[in-house]
């Protein structure tokens, strides 16, 4: 079940979006798309498509004479102490949006401290989420979040992990050999979605991408129940293609 790499991974559009919300805040009385696109050296085409994502998260606003200004989501994620609940709040809601197109239950991962953390997500009863059999913590090695997340560390980053956390079958389709698996990390493209296709869990496939946000390490997955595999890989093209407003609510 091989996915193609895309080309330009939208998460890598972030930088440009984050230079266009800098060039509207700087002009508090709004702003045209030609005065950014200058201002930020960006072609007129290609902004057209992240003020259009920016609108639909909130973080710009298209006021009567067509100039833009900071949006509500932008002005609340500045707001000082509220800022942490602010930002889980604005991730949720774009978690359930997301749960929604792709049909699947959604989760947001973090390495931290040297553990994998799932730090939100957002399922219902159509879309549950994986059922935790054994703890994510102790599964990088099988699950698509701990892949996912291990691509992004170095060498010596992954051994330490797995110095803590050996490797254990926990299906007949694990990867239980060290070298196969950093040998199938390394060839990972950064472009494709990782996939888990029962190595944790029988009965669920999932898939995950790289949340890119500066050093810090995450990744945006989903799982699927395994009636629904048929589905994985236009699911994770579509978690690809959404996870800018992830990593731009991540970056700010």
């Amino acid at each position: 079940m091989a996915l193609k790499p895309e080309p330009t991974a939208p998460f890598h559009s972030v930088q440009y979006a984050l230079r266009v919300l800098e060039t509207v805040s700087r002009h508090g009385g709004g702003v045209s798309d030609v005065q950014i696109a200058r201002e930020a050296g960006l072609p007129v085409a290609h902004l057209s498509s992240l003020l259009l994502m920016l609108r639909r998260e909130g973080y710009v606003e298209q006021v009567s004479d067509g100039a833009y200004v900071i949006g509500d989501s932008l002005v609340l994620l500045g707001s000082g102490a509220t800022r942490r609940e602010a930002l889980e709040a604005k991730l949720q809601e774009t978690l359930t949006e997301l749960r929604d197109s792709v049909g699947a239950a959604v989760y947001i991962s973090r390495y931290i401290d040297g553990e994998v953390k799932i730090t939100q997500f957002a399922d219902s009863p159509r879309t549950p989420k994986v059922h935790e059999w054994v703890d994510f913590r102790s599964a990088a090695h099988a699950s698509a979040v701990g892949k996912c997340l291990l691509t992004q560390l170095d060498l010596n980053g992954r051994r330490d992990h797995l110095s803590r956390h050996k490797i254990a079958r926990l299906t007949s389709r694990t990867i239980t050999n060290e070298k196969v698996l950093f040998s199938k990390l390394d060839s990972q493209p950064p472009t494709v979605p990782v996939l888990d296709l029962q190595e944790y869990a029988v009965g669920t496939v999932c898939a995950a991408v790289p949340l890119t946000a500066g050093s810090a390490v995450g990744c945006l997955a989903l799982s699927l129940p395994i009636e629904h595999a048929h589905r994985l890989r236009s699911a994770a093209d579509t978690l690809n293609r959404r996870a800018a407003p992830v990593v731009l609510s991540l970056a700010i």
